[in-house]
């Protein structure tokens, strides 16, 4: 709904509704410091180990850090505690994308993606991810991620020139064969990226989530080179019309999601091979997709 919103509304409604946002945050953060209500970056680890996340694995995080609550020097203060638990065996992931709309209406607009610069605009612990020591981005247009770890390298070095991007040679299809975990802190199975790897793994795909038209982007890569890639982009049309969080419910019976708090943040944890695998047969067997959660 946000996407949406974000396309549909006048630019100076937008402007004035990040405005008010910004400035409520900044009062609840002034009544958090004034009530010593602070999460620091050992509760952080704590409250990660007792979810059983261990030293050696694999994160993809989607994060929130307003929603946390006041956090003890900030975006810094969430990462540093995950790489802590992880260990220098595990791996760190996170979307980079360099657009909140539809990536049809981001990619008319002739945009340049250089994975040195382009920001993330997947929130703000995102952006202080992208630009740490040792972190390693995908060369893709629309949907990069950024890495740090064991399987840094080898989750990003694919993405450039793939046609869809998640597909098996994806950031987002890898995650699944490394048996990753997936946390969202503060937002919702709309964050949920890798909702898309079974649309791109299962041949003859019955719903068009892709737009017919085939974008050719102009990258530069960490060399500083240009370079040109086609892309597709999801389809503005279908990406109305998905139902995300009519998954909690069965993701949770299946086994796969669980509940956690951070600080104020609703937060989940979610095996994405077990989620990947749910999606493609349970479409084969039931029709059920992002667009048909009953099924059919």
């Amino acid at each position: 709904m946000r996407k949406i919103l974000l396309n549909i509304l006048p630019k100076s409604v937008i402007v004035f509704y990040k405005n008010s946002k910004k400035q409520k945050r900044l009062k609840q953060r002034e009544l958090l410091i004034s009530q010593k209500n602070i999460v620091t970056k050992q509760q952080i680890i704590e409250k990660l180990k007792s979810i059983g996340i261990k030293d050696g694995e694999t994160i993809m995080l989607h994060s929130s850090l307003s929603k946390i609550g006041f956090v003890e020097n900030g975006a810094n203060s969430v990462i540093d505690a995950f790489t802590e638990v992880i260990g220098k065996d595990g791996t760190l992931v996170m979307p980079a994308f360099p657009s909140i709309g539809f990536n049809f209406d981001y990619l008319k607009t002739n945009p340049v993606f250089n994975i040195k610069d382009t920001p993330s605009k997947m929130g703000n612990i995102t952006e202080v991810f992208r630009k740490k020591e040792h972190v390693f981005r995908s060369l893709h247009p629309t949907d990069s991620v950024c890495a740090i770890g064991k399987q840094a390298e080898y989750l990003v070095k694919d993405h450039f020139n793939q046609l869809t991007p998640y597909n098996s040679n994806s950031p987002f299809y890898k995650l699944t064969q490394l048996n990753s975990k997936i946390i969202l802190i503060g937002v919702d199975l709309n964050s949920l990226t890798n909702f898309h790897t079974p649309e791109d793994e299962i041949t003859n795909f019955e719903f068009p989530v892709y737009h017919k038209t085939q974008f050719n982007s102009l990258v530069i890569d960490e060399n500083g080179i240009k370079k040109t890639m086609l892309t597709k982009v999801h389809n503005p049309e279908w990406s109305k019309k998905r139902k995300c969080n009519a998954f909690i419910v069965p993701f949770e019976s299946a086994g796969f999601l669980k509940h956690f708090t951070l600080g104020n943040a609703q937060c989940m944890i979610i095996n994405a091979n077990e989620m990947h695998n749910w999606l493609v047969e349970n479409y084969k067997t039931k029709g059920i997709s992002l667009y048909t959660p009953q099924g059919k």
